[in-house]
């Protein structure tokens, strides 16, 4: 696993580079550590998260939870911490709380520049103050997040005789790993547009010196084969949790 992505999940899951690195499940209370990732934070706080990375988890959130947890999952296998049972006991466990499942994503890594093929496209690049422009424009929502935890830094624009084919922005989600998202407009889906934007915008955030990553749903293979086509490789699968609310079956 990349140095730096080590050191990125020690400050989100709460414990040391080490205990990433060892074959252990670890399992600790949250604590808002500085250089953390903040995109998915909200005003209630981290309840609970977790991540399967190498073969092994990483849990952390409120105690209680966390110590239940670990009483079950100590010696679990991290490669199917997230199939549909354990996921479904999960959030049995954690309706109790008051709390459900959010979301369950796989995770990609890209520490290589890698070559891309814009022949046909006339590309606009975006600066963090060019960005703005793109605010509540729904074609847009993957690429640019407009979070005041993770602010978009970068953008790549794809256009054809005028027309924009495609998106993809860079959020700074730390100091060590930026994100990248990708919109492609409908006629311009299957023709490798969206492959090349992420390339061309993880070359760029590598220059800058920050490991790129990029996430998506866990049934969103489309995605997944995108960041596989830009040089992109799994490196782990995270677990966010949210408060329950009516709508959601929370009375």
């Amino acid at each position: 696993m990349e140095d730096r992505l080590i050191r990125q999940l020690a400050l989100d899951y709460c414990c040391t580079p080490a205990q990433v690195r060892d074959g252990k499940n670890h399992f600790t209370e949250y604590s808002p550590l500085p250089g953390r990732r903040m995109f998915q934070e909200s005003g209630e706080g981290c309840f609970l998260k977790m991540a399967a990375a190498g073969g092994k988890l990483l849990v952390t959130g409120q105690r209680e939870i966390v110590a239940e947890l670990e009483e079950t999952l100590r010696n679990v296998d991290g490669a199917w911490s997230m199939d549909a049972d354990a996921l479904a006991g999960l959030n049995g466990l954690l309706d109790r709380y008051g709390w459900e499942i959010g979301q369950a994503h796989l995770f990609f890594t890209a520490d290589r520049k890698t070559a891309a093929d814009a022949a046909g496209f006339d590309l606009i690049r975006y600066e963090s103050r060019d960005i703005e422009q793109f605010r509540g424009d729904p074609r847009y929502g993957e690429a640019f997040a407009f979070s005041e935890y993770a602010p978009d830094v970068l953008g790549i624009g794809a256009f054809r005789d005028g027309q924009i084919a495609g998106m993809a922005g860079a959020s700074a989600d730390s100091p060590l790993l930026w994100q990248i998202g990708i919109n492609t407009m409908a006629p311009f889906r299957g023709s490798g547009v969206g492959s090349m934007l992420v390339t061309l915008l993880k070359n760029e955030v590598l220059e800058q010196g920050r490991l790129t990553y990029y996430g998506t749903a866990l049934s969103h293979v489309l995605s997944q084969r995108v960041a596989l086509r830009a040089g992109f490789l799994p490196a782990w699968a995270e677990l966010t949790t949210r408060k329950k609310t009516k709508e959601s079956g929370n009375d």
